[in-house]
């Protein structure tokens, strides 16, 4: 079978608004968002307390910054790219504050709906960083870290995904604790738990699919502004 072309371009934009659906989605489900996005959530949670301007969007792109200082240093080193990543960031924030201004507005009527705005989440959140992973535009700080991390040590991207996972969990179940009281789980529930335990593995699975059917080829030919 012949395979059709996906621009990288419209990867890009395709995964970005797929992450911040997914994002809101899994909000609207309460069985817990993504552990990518729990701490900056909770984030939002604690603060927009006291500064109600403050949105999950903000959050993200905060949360984000501090993590592109954080791999700077790990790694020592430091690419025009990396600050394209924070622009991703910003980007993304307001796409999810968006999605969540919209996803507000779907009915939210029983536990049988809130299961299948979780399942499109989860799928989501899943096909979203896939197709992320296939475009030369700067990811997300959190995909960029991952894939620095499994170039430098040389271990599969899945593999170092499925690590930065469970470790992004635990920080969000500590910062719960913390910010809302011990034993009192604000925004990771047992979703945020199977989708640390699977995202990886859907990544992968994902990637496997577009990669049968696709060839992701450049539209504009500007990746050399993101090496």
């Amino acid at each position: 079978m012949k395979k059709r072309y996906f621009y990288t371009e419209l990867a890009y934009i395709i995964g970005l608004t797929l992450l911040a659906l997914s994002a809101a989605l899994m909000e609207k489900a309460d069985f817990g968002v993504s552990m990518v996005v729990a701490p900056a959530y909770l984030l939002h949670l604690q603060v927009s307390q006291y500064l109600p301007f403050f949105t999950f969007g903000m959050a993200e792109y905060t949360l984000q910054a501090v993590l592109l200082i954080i791999m700077i240093t790990v790694l020592r080193k430091f690419r025009l790219s990396y600050l394209f990543s924070f622009v991703t960031a910003v980007l993304y924030g307001f796409i999810l504050d968006l999605m969540m201004y919209f996803v507000s507005y779907i009915p939210y009527d029983n536990i049988a709906s809130r299961i299948v705005y979780y399942i499109l989440g989860l799928l989501g959140c899943a096909v979203g960083v896939s197709l992320l992973f296939h475009t030369y535009i700067s990811p997300e700080v959190y995909e960029l870290f991952v894939k620095e991390l499994s170039a430098k040590s040389k271990t599969n991207i899945n593999k170092v995904k499925t690590i930065y996972d469970c470790t992004s969990c635990v920080i969000a179940i500590i910062m719960s604790f913390a910010f809302f009281g011990l034993w009192h789980f604000e925004g990771v529930k047992w979703g945020t738990v199977v989708c640390a335990l699977i995202n990886g593995f859907t990544i992968g699975l994902s990637s496997k699919v577009f990669e049968k059917l696709f060839t992701f080829k450049d539209g504009l030919k500007l990746s050399r502004f993101f090496e």
